[in-house]
């Protein structure tokens, strides 16, 4: 029962957390495009009242016409509506989730001991250190460098590139990708709660104090909304990495996560400077590049039969040989009634007949090419045991009669 609440508590949490985090990229997103597609106004009267740009657009069967003001307008509304609560209720869920998902299972998420023996509160402390020293670090530059826009990027994506290449020689690569995801996301909340709504809270003070406003608030405010747009894309790819197994796992695969991230930034590139008229197709045509190389750098090396049927045993051997294996080192997870879980894991019974025939390329992709299963190596599978079950799959494991 245990299980069963915990696994309801964990749908509930990324239902949650993908609902607010659409919210909040969703107003991110649409503020960057109208901030880039206002023009002068036209009427006098308006550019009396200090509006530096309008937009006029239609949707859902209405005219809307959003304005601009360059400092503060003639007169505060009763009613002002402040964007927040969607980055925190983002990061809050999220956060949440990462301590049901991963903190609190370290030992079958965040270690791989082929990777660094770590204790599970040696990962539990490093992992919860990622998320906190991302966010100094990056005010850091920010702060010394923030007049240098372009010196500041090249070091924000230094940093990055440093801290993942850090994050997957500490952790799973699961869980690398994951809490460089998450450190990132942590800096976009952060900017927001430590800068971007107290600047304008100063600003609303000052207005409403008939006191002069200082710019200072909104070009800071600015900056950071604009890191957060850039980071928002990468963001998200690290948070669905968990499904695609193939980049975590491959060699170098601090790499992979680097080079997707960068064509995120490619693609949210192209969009920015779309809004503004520019036209600059090299930009996907780059990150189409960059993903094509990524995908070739990672593709699964087949490995090659052997030449005569006397180095190699029977299929039916072989298979003999797997089940054996399976038994001794997926069967806690994958079987009718589990010890490690309360129910199968994936749905898969490898205890039933036929199963471990007809999963075997899932199998060989899993435990054979990305070395992912098992999960953690809570079992303790070895390489001499990878090496039988690829050489059965690669001796034609289809044609291998079902077990009795």
């Amino acid at each position: 029962m245990e299980a069963y609440l915990l696994d309801w508590a964990n749908l509930l949490l990324r239902w949650t957390h993908v609902i607010v985090a659409i919210a909040w990229i969703g107003s991110s997103f649409y503020f960057v495009w109208l901030d880039n597609h206002l023009t002068p106004p036209t009427d006098e009267q308006l550019k009396r009242q200090g509006v530096g740009g309008e937009l006029w657009a239609v949707h859902g069967g209405g005219f809307y016409n959003p304005q601009k003001y360059l400092g503060a307008p003639p007169k505060l509304p009763e009613h002002l509506h402040w964007f927040y609560w969607e980055s925190y209720s983002t990061w809050l869920s999220g956060f949440s989730l990462f301590l049901l998902v991963y903190i609190c299972n370290a030992r079958s998420y965040l270690i791989d001991p082929a990777v660094a023996q770590l204790t599970p509160g040696m990962a539990i402390a490093a992992a919860l250190g990622f998320l906190a020293l991302g966010w100094v670090v990056y005010d850091l530059l920010c702060r010394i460098f923030g007049k240098n826009e372009r010196l500041l990027s090249a070091l924000i994506v230094a940093y990055v590139v440093a801290a993942a290449w850090v994050a997957c020689h500490l952790f799973s690569g699961r869980a690398a990708f994951l809490i460089i995801g998450a450190m990132i996301a942590t800096i976009m909340s952060a900017n927001v709660f430590f800068w971007i709504i107290p600047g304008q809270r100063k600003v609303v003070a000052a207005m409403k104090a008939g006191e002069p406003v200082d710019p200072v608030h909104g070009q800071r405010g600015k900056q950071r909304s604009v890191h957060n747009t850039y980071f928002t894309l990468p963001v998200l790819f690290a948070m669905l990495s968990n499904h695609y197994s193939m980049t975590y796992s491959a060699s170098n695969n601090w790499l992979v996560l680097v080079l997707i991230m960068v064509a995120g930034v490619l693609v949210r590139q192209f969009f920015i400077l779309r809004h503004k008229g520019k036209s600059q197709p090299i930009y996907p045509i780059l990150a189409i590049a960059i993903l094509a190389g990524v995908a070739a750098m990672i593709a699964p090396k087949l490995g090659t039969q052997s030449a005569t049927q006397s180095s190699t045993p029977a299929v039916e051997d072989q298979f003999v040989e797997v089940q054996k294996i399976v038994q001794a080192r997926c069967i806690q997870c994958h079987a009718s009634h589990p010890t490690l879980m309360d129910s199968p894991a994936k749905g898969l019974m490898f205890d039933q007949p036929g199963v471990i025939q007809a999963k075997s390329q899932l199998i060989y992709q899993q435990v054979v090419q990305q070395k992912i299963m098992p999960m953690g190596n809570l079992t303790n599978i070895t390489e001499q045991e990878r090496a039988v079950i690829a050489r059965w799959v690669e001796s034609g494991a289809a044609s291998t009669p079902a077990s009795k």
